[in-house]
């Protein structure tokens, strides 16, 4: 009797966890080939917005690409059919970096922001300057059910040299490539910078060099609502590239960036005091180990004064597997409990986990947007963090 109970109760237990786990995007359905980059919100109402890259014709990451979206309204156990937001006709939509504005007195029900880049060539080509990155935004008032024309920001993001794209494109920054984050942007709740929209991001600058030291990472932020923005200062570490951000405590922040150069197989964090204009100090943090890939950072509550973060990454130095949540009691300096999300034990040399992004359920719950198996998937899971 008592081993019956035991068996019943672990496929229960078992039953529970796989309820949990929810295939959001899929290869080859519902117009697309591939989905890729994932990001993830949660709205005032409880609902959440998952976004991601719809690759029509395969996994390159240049092409005809259109930014879409799906909703769930019961914590990511269900979710709706496919909405493309956006379409560049044969050319590239990407990086999604989605964001609530909470503190507009005009608009007390929560503002949807959507940053996004467009591409007209392949990352080479455009480091070389043959082609031009621009970054867009768009807009919802009614927690994504319809969206504002496109808004080119490029001008204020982004330091390109290129004037036979556009004449307004003549900075002698000569910034090239271009990317937000990927993942979700984020809005300060606290502090002396309450309000602030930043959305992580990095560039390229001048003509390539071959171990990716022309990678910087940086952030661009507004502090009226989306009217105008301003850039941060660069990372220092020549190499780092994709990054995401979070709200720590008195208005400081934390960002944490891929080393695209792959000789340090772990992140880059870095710190700031004055709301993610510069940067007080980077180091790579072996703690965080990464395969160089995508992760994302979230805060997820405060204790003894501090802020309670959680990271996620392929935690793998070697290949893009073993997606582990990793939380830190103290503010980034050390993150000392682990949560291993997926994992492909079979050896195969493949990207079973990739990118992936967080988002807050409850106090006590996280979920979770990631690729797996080959980017053949984007799955949904709900993760007890506490």
């Amino acid at each position: 009797m008592t081993k019956y109970v035991l068996l019943l109760s672990l496929f229960c237990f078992s039953h529970l966890l796989l309820a949990q786990e929810t295939l959001v995007f899929e290869a080859d359905k519902e117009g697309h080939a591939i989905y890729r980059i994932p990001a993830i919100i949660n709205l005032p109402n409880g609902e959440l917005l998952a976004f991601a890259e719809g690759r029509v014709n395969g996994t390159d990451d240049f092409g005809d690409i259109n930014l879409v979206m799906k909703r769930s309204n019961d914590r990511g156990e269900n979710w709706s059919n496919l909405e493309t937001l956006v379409d560049y006709d044969s050319l590239q939509a990407g990086n999604p970096a989605p964001v609530v504005d909470l503190h507009n007195p005009e608009f007390p029900d929560g503002v949807v922001f959507l940053f996004y880049n467009t591409g007209n060539n392949h990352e080479y080509d455009i480091r070389m300057n043959r082609g031009v990155r621009e970054t867009w935004m768009i807009t919802s008032f009614d927690l994504g059910k319809s969206w504002t024309t496109p808004e080119n920001i490029t001008t204020q993001v982004h330091l390109p040299n290129n004037p036979d794209f556009n004449p307004e494109y003549q900075n002698p920054e000569d910034w090239r490539h271009y990317a937000n984050t990927p993942g979700h942007a984020f809005q300060f709740q606290h502090g002396p910078h309450q309000g602030r929209i930043y959305v992580a991001a990095n560039h390229s600058a001048g003509d390539p060099i071959s171990d990716w030291s022309d990678y910087q990472a940086h952030g661009f932020f507004t502090d009226d609502h989306g009217q105008t923005f301003s850039l941060s200062e660069s990372v220092k570490f020549g190499g780092s590239n994709e990054s995401i951000a979070a709200e720590l405590t008195h208005g400081r922040m934390i960002m944490s960036s891929r080393n695209q150069k792959g000789d340090i197989r772990q992140r880059i964090l870095s710190y700031s005091s004055d709301g993610g204009q510069t940067w007080e100090e980077s180091y790579f943090e072996p703690q965080l180990p990464d395969p160089v890939c995508q992760a994302s950072i979230l805060n997820i509550g405060a204790q003894d004064g501090k802020t309670i973060l959680a990271h996620s990454n392929a935690a793998s130095e070697e290949e893009r597997n073993h997606l582990t949540i990793k939380i830190s009691y103290d503010e980034g300096k050390t993150w000392t409990k682990n949560i291993l999300i997926d994992s492909n034990e079979n050896g195969e040399k493949n990207a079973w986990t990739a990118y992936s992004d967080l988002v807050n359920l409850d106090k006590n719950t996280l979920g979770i947007l990631y690729e797996r198996d080959n980017y053949r998937q984007i799955v949904f899971k709900s993760v007890k963090w506490k």
